[in-house]
């Protein structure tokens, strides 16, 4: 079929917006391949604007890997500023991809990847701009499958009536897979229509295919059960783990966007998973096993990364990138390679027991010393055993005086509010934990002029975590324990105005909290939210805690729960869970004993070094934890000049 570019009537709207260059595309290494000649053809969709999106690291993996194959084809859309969604909706002009501007309702599948649950009014704002039925159920054969992945996808239930299906985990062999199940059902004439085609991804187990689940609940509100109605379908839908990176070099040749963006640098994977335990953190948990690159390979996705893009900054990625056996021979190798030219190397992700001054000092050689970036999480020692942040204060003390002492002159610090357990004395040491960093940056620096950034976010306790039982603490009490904080700091003359504190209030976190372990319910709270202009809800400026308060309200009531119900209580250890048919390899059993060594403040090692504790992963995926040293190395270097 043939599909006409809507650029001729985008373009005349663009002279009336702010950021016209965000929507025309063209960008080096963007894929242009003919539609016709496709058999399968995607439209891979991150659900914010394009200076968010387009950086994301698993769009990039996807959109390379989908063209690479000539059968395939895939195209990039965004979220649409509301300047521009408003004079689409009057000229007619429907949701478009970046590449070709072609209408994102004549693909054949709408991925879309979710790393925050903040993100689900712009999926609908993007249907609806895209003329595609906003409820998967009133979709006809000529629209396009709409599946979710990412992270906020091991929870798919707020979103289950607006979505075809969800892949959980990895999601290179999992596309592959999707496509050529689309691609089969094409080629026989599509038969059964969609359903036959979801069907088969159900009955595969690539995907969960909410539609194919029925759920009930018991008369207290609490979910009663969820179960298949096909016996086609399986009873529960595990994720998918890649093995083997080595084998997946992905991205080669990341697009290099024309507007800017808020990461602009071309980013490696060194490792994906992380078993460091850290007991509120869903990344870590639902991406286990640890699998590493090595450093070979490492070494040529820099050297062709660079050359690809012309980038001048390289990440080097993964949960806890200093965490990476062989970090210190990649990180020195890399760096003399580069050292006399203009590229600088950086880990975006480290912790204080995984790193060195050595190891910082080969990520600055070129003189780029901004900062070090560092997240205790807790203010307390007492917290972080809860938490399982193995991270004591003397350790970041330590840490700070050898840094100061080598030329750094600033420090910025990540911790969360609303932690369980937690008490206001916990927050409140926080302010005592940086003055004590800027003392002693001042003694190893011999200046006064050291600085100290606090960064604080709610937390919000997440599915497939000991925490996902957790209450989470009301917006009341985040908002006066951060008070509190800043209070204590400026009233401190010595270190008050050496240091910066920076929050939000816990309102976002309390809606984010409300999907982040919500049931189908909650559909029709999403779906009032958005036709009450609620979208972009990741950004302060388009966010209301009150439209999403009213909402809950108004669409709750006849269910007998509400927005406490969902957020501030805590769940039975027997409760059915929303999730608790989508395996994410943890034991159940054992993520509610984590919970219970969390309140008795227990500590549980690093498997990689202390070995297996059971909690579930390898067994039940049939993987296995992947580190080095190899031994290898990327010498003879040959340096790159300026």
């Amino acid at each position: 079929m043939t599909v006409a570019s809507l650029y001729p009537r985008l373009e005349p709207l663009l002279t009336q917006v702010a950021k016209p260059v965000q929507y025309i595309g063209g960008e080096v290494n963007s894929v242009s391949k003919p539609f016709d000649e496709a058999e399968v053809r995607w439209v891979l969709m991150y659900p914010d604007t394009y200076e968010v999106g387009q950086p994301n690291q698993g769009l990039a993996i996807l959109y390379e890997l989908l063209n690479e194959r000539d059968w395939l084809l895939a195209e990039r859309s965004f979220s649409i500023w509301p300047d521009l969604a408003a004079l689409m909706r009057d000229a007619e002009v429907p949701q478009f991809t970046w590449e070709n501007h072609l209408p994102v309702r004549a693909f054949d599948v709408l991925g879309v990847s979710f790393s925050t649950e903040l993100g689900y009014t712009n999926l609908l704002e993007a249907l609806d701009l895209a003329q595609i039925a906003l409820h998967a159920a009133d979709r006809g054969a000529d629209e396009p499958l709409v599946i979710a992945g990412g992270h906020a996808a091991f929870n798919p239930e707020p979103i289950a009536d607006f979505i075809d299906a969800a892949v959980l985990g990895d999601g290179e062999e999992a596309a592959l897979k999707v496509s050529a199940i689309v691609r089969t059902w094409k080629a026989e004439g599509r038969p059964g229509g969609r359903g036959e085609v979801l069907r088969r991804l159900a009955s595969s187990g690539v995907a969960y295919v909410p539609s194919l689940y029925q759920v009930s609940y018991a008369d207290n509100g609490e979910l009663a059960a969820v179960t298949p109605i096909d016996s086609a379908v399986p009873t529960t839908v595990a994720k998918h783990t890649l093995m083997e990176l080595d084998e997946w070099p992905y991205p080669s040749r990341p697009i290099v966007p024309l507007a800017e963006t808020v990461h602009e640098r071309y980013s490696v994977e060194i490792f994906r998973g992380c078993t460091r335990g850290c007991r509120f953190c869903q990344a870590g948990m639902i991406t286990r096993p640890v699998r590493e690159r090595n450093i070979e390979t490492i070494g040529r996705m820099v050297e062709g990364g660079i050359a690809a893009t012309g980038l001048d900054e390289v990440g080097l990625l993964s949960l806890s990138s200093a965490d990476h056996s062989e970090i210190g021979p990649i990180t020195s190798q890399l760096a003399e390679r580069y050292a006399d030219s203009f590229v600088s190397l950086s880990l975006p992700s480290t912790r204080v027991d995984a790193f060195n001054i050595d190891l910082a000092d080969e990520l600055s050689r070129n003189g780029r010393r901004s900062g070090l970036t560092f997240a205790p999480e807790g203010g307390s020692e007492r917290l972080r055993k809860v938490i399982n942040k193995q991270v004591s204060e003397d350790d970041l003390i330590a840490t700070v005086a050898a840094a100061f002492g080598r030329g750094w002159r600033q420090v910025k610090l990540y911790f969360m509010c609303g932690l369980p357990t937690e008490t206001d004395e916990d927050v409140l040491a926080i302010a005592d934990m940086a003055f004590r960093v800027i003392e002693t940056g001042r003694q190893a620096a011999g200046t006064r002029d050291i600085r100290c950034t606090i960064s604080i976010g709610g937390f919000v306790p997440k599915a497939h975590t000991p925490f996902q039982w957790a209450a989470q603490a009301d917006v009341e009490t985040i908002d006066r324990r951060l008070r509190a904080l800043k209070d204590k700091v400026r009233s401190d003359r010595r270190y008050g105005r050496f240091i910066t504190v920076r929050y939000h209030d816990g309102k976002p976190g309390q809606i984010e909290g409300l999907l982040s372990r919500g049931d189908r319910r909650l559909g029709s709270v999403i779906e009032a939210v958005w036709r009450d202009g609620g979208k972009l809800d990741g950004w302060s400026e388009h966010f209301s805690y009150d439209r999403w308060a009213a909402a809950a309200e108004r669409e709750l009531e006849p269910f007998g729960v509400d927005l406490a119900w969902y957020t501030t209580r805590e769940r039975r250890h027997r409760e059915v869970l929303p999730w608790d048919h989508l395996d994410a390899g943890l034991d159940r059993e054992w993520l509610w004993q984590d919970y219970e060594d969390a309140i008795a403040e227990a500590d549980v090692p690093d498997c990689r070094w202390a070995g297996c504790y059971n909690c579930g992963v390898c067994p039940a995926q049939g993987t296995e934890i992947q580190i080095g040293p190899t031994g290898r190395s990327l010498l003879p270097l040959h340096v790159v000049s300026r």
